[in-house]
């Protein structure tokens, strides 16, 4: 029996006893990329025609005379005609520039074309972007759910940015150099308030999408010197985008005023901080009214800068939105930028659970609008604030039904979903995402296999066994894993005896908002490839504490005709394509039957992403260098360029608990002296100092 290990499914199967399977009427036809791969072939792996049985070459299938059998092609030969063939590029009448033509599906949801001939979405192609609009009361986790989407989606290779309106809230309101438009304001073609960084925005430290001001934040990619702005891809003209933020009507003066002496004024006034307490929100305040629909209107501003002037694939636009107007001013917005193409996704987020209400207040007041204030007189500001927004509170519904607008809403983390005509790719990959993830403590940890005998002789790929160094490495995986599986266990109590809702100084950081028990006993589950140095790396944990499984999805890259090779060998044997992967790492495929690069492993990985997100167990993933590297840069939200070249040596656990303000990471390096793992506190992932083949 075999049985059958997929994130989520089981299955047992009887084994084929022998039998070849039946070959299908209609096979795939072979195209002429893949008989090129097969040229590359050494010329050992082909058979004289005349050791085959004539009756088998119809179906595919190489069959010796003697009855033996043989094994399967991987791309049995087609029964039906071949394709006609293509030529390899074509010239553009207008420009000299080669084209290349259509080739394979590289990342899910776009395919090479004469748009987009690197499989990303082209700038002018604004009907596969998307607007994703947060709607919701505060303290719904809103802005937990946008880093998650962001996350998964840059993960994904498809670009994605949350554009925060209650960051530009704070920065405007405490008068950093901030003025209240009073008419029309025009930024030239291609430049963005996200991109001028004001003295303000830094003294405040803005934070998008989880970094600080300064720090890896992506820049829009404008026309270099030299460069026409209006030419695109291609040589293709595109019109320019005039990027227009009107701002809300102007202050009415009071009576007995003139407009000098009201415009001193209100320099004066915007010069001063304004109170960001629970008056701040009340709709009667008309200046902070004022303050706070400005502000939002430039955010969507620079939300739809990014889709259409940069290169931006999704653009966040996270705020409460919780009115009917707001949410009409911002679809008439982005209609009349972007018209009817660009895709816009509303996604609310409703607590109708008590408990998980309290535990995302408590994450709030721990937040920047109220740090260092008491706790007991921030929860009752908080309260207050929240009465101010639900007095003109509408929730998506009929009126977004009645204008066939897409929304999802998102009730108690996922306990329950409601979506509306959602359409498009990358909407349906967000949704598809929000209804697999939950808040639940747990932790998640990542390996590679002990060394093994392949390790040692300095070649990439293969199954071989584990070396005695690899085999103690197991042994000290298995008691290690075993004793900080106890220790989270004391950790987690400790933190629910001192967590209390108003919470009082001293509580420990604020527990996950969980929509489920506390103090539940965990499983604790082993992932393992089902390569043998992964497999025997898993093999010293219990069967009756740890749920060991092997999957398919998390064996290592396959080099295809590179396998088997060292790193020097590949370099004299296959010098071009050794040159051709160190130019472009990430979107590199080994040649040859199997062959395969960083795309495709991301592409097979994306279930177990799933699932670990879906789970609410502890998991342990035993698996290899290119695997751990994919596996870190999305809990870990690493740029592109960095994901190919992490440094991910033998001999480190890394280990993760899901938070709801992001993922909080250890590393733990096996010391042989000891025969233990030692906490590296000062540990960054980096990228690697040599270049490796994988």
């Amino acid at each position: 029996m075999s049985k059958i290990n997929y994130p989520g499914y089981n299955h047992t199967l009887p084994h084929l006893s022998g039998e070849h399977p039946r070959p299908s009427s209609a096979q795939p036809s072979i195209s002429s990329a893949s008989v090129a791969v097969r040229s590359l072939l050494p010329s050992k792996h082909s058979v004289p025609p005349t050791d085959l049985n004539p009756l088998s070459s119809h179906h595919g299938l190489s069959i010796p005379r003697d009855g033996v059998g043989a094994a399967l092609s991987d791309t049995p030969a087609p029964s039906a005609p071949a394709s006609p063939p293509v030529p390899a590029m074509k010239l553009n009448s207008a420009v000299s520039t080669p084209r290349i033509r259509p080739t394979t599906l590289d990342i899910p949801g776009l395919t090479k074309s004469k748009v987009s001939p690197d499989g990303r979405i082209a700038q002018r192609d604004v009907g596969s972007k998307l607007v994703i609009v947060m709607v919701g009361l505060p303290a719904r986790g809103k802005s937990y759910i946008t880093k998650k989407m962001t996350r998964y989606l840059n993960w994904l290779q498809h670009d994605t940015k949350i554009f925060n309106v209650g960051e530009k809230r704070r920065v405007a309101a405490s008068g950093h150099g901030f003025r209240l438009s009073s008419a029309s304001t025009e930024r030239p073609s291609g430049l963005s308030q996200s991109m001028e960084q004001s003295t303000a925005e830094m003294a405040a430290k803005i934070l998008i999408s989880g970094e600080s001001a300064g720090e890896n934040i992506p820049h829009l990619h404008l026309p270099g010197p030299g460069r026409d702005p209006e030419t695109a891809v291609d040589g293709v003209e595109i019109p320019r985008v005039q990027v227009v933020s009107p701002g809300p009507k102007p202050l009415t003066p009071h009576p007995g005023h003139d407009e000098e002496e009201e415009e001193e004024e209100e320099e004066e006034d915007e010069d001063e901080p304004m109170d960001q307490s629970a008056s701040f929100f009340d709709p009667t305040n008309k200046k902070a009214a004022q303050l706070r629909e400005q502000c939002a209107m430039e955010t969507l501003d620079d939300v739809l800068d990014y889709i259409l002037v940069g290169n931006g694939s999704v653009g966040i636009f996270d705020a409460t939105n919780s009115t009917l107007a707001r949410r009409m001013q911002i679809m008439e917005k982005i209609r009349e930028r972007a018209g009817p193409e660009l895709n816009v996704l509303f996604v609310e987020s409703v607590c109708q659970d008590q408990a998980l209400l309290e535990s995302n207040m408590r994450l709030k007041l721990s937040g920047p609008d109220y740090d260092g204030t008491d706790p007991a007189a921030a929860l009752e500001d908080f309260k207050k604030r929240v009465a101010n927004y639900e007095k003109n509170y509408v929730p998506l519904g009929d009126y977004e039904e009645e204008n066939h607008m897409p929304y999802v809403k998102m009730i108690d983390v996922g306990r329950k979903m409601i979506s509306h005509q959602v359409r498009g790719f990358l909407a349906g990959q967000a949704v598809y995402y929000l209804l697999n993830f939950n808040l639940a403590p747990r932790m998640i940890w990542i390996t590679r296999h002990g060394e093994s005998m392949d390790n040692v002789a300095g070649k990439i790929g293969g199954d071989s066994e584990l070396s005695d160094n690899g085999r103690r490495y197991a042994q000290a995986m298995a008691r290690f894993i075993d004793k900080q599986r106890n220790v989270w266990e004391v950790h987690q109590a400790d933190k629910l005896a001192n967590t209390h809702f108003p919470p009082l100084r001293g509580d420990h950081t604020p527990p996950n908002p969980h929509y489920g028990g506390e103090g539940e006993v965990k499983n604790f589950c082993v992932w393992s490839s089902m390569l043998k140095r992964s497999v025997q790396s898993a093999e010293n944990f219990c069967d009756e504490s740890y749920e060991v499984k092997q999957m398919k999805m998390l064996d290592e890259l396959n080099a295809g005709l590179m396998e088997g090779l060292t790193y020097s060998e590949i370099k004299s044997r296959f010098g071009e394509e050794f040159d051709r992967r160190r130019r472009d790492k990430l979107a590199y495929r080994y040649p040859g039957p199997g062959g395969e690069g960083y795309l495709d492993v991301i592409n097979r990985i994306r279930p177990v992403i799933v699932e670990l997100e879906r789970m609410t167990d502890h998991c342990l993933l035993v698996t290899h260098r290119s695997v751990a590297r994919v596996l870190l840069a999305y809990f870990q939200g690493l740029n592109r360029e960095d994901v190919a070249d992490l440094d991910c040596p033998l001999g480190m656990l890394y280990q993760m608990e899901p938070k709801p303000y992001g993922v909080e990471f250890k590393a733990w390096r096996y010391n042989s002296a000891t025969d233990d793992f030692e906490h590296l506190p000062d540990y960054k992932l980096r990228r690697a100092t040599t270049q490796s083949t994988r």
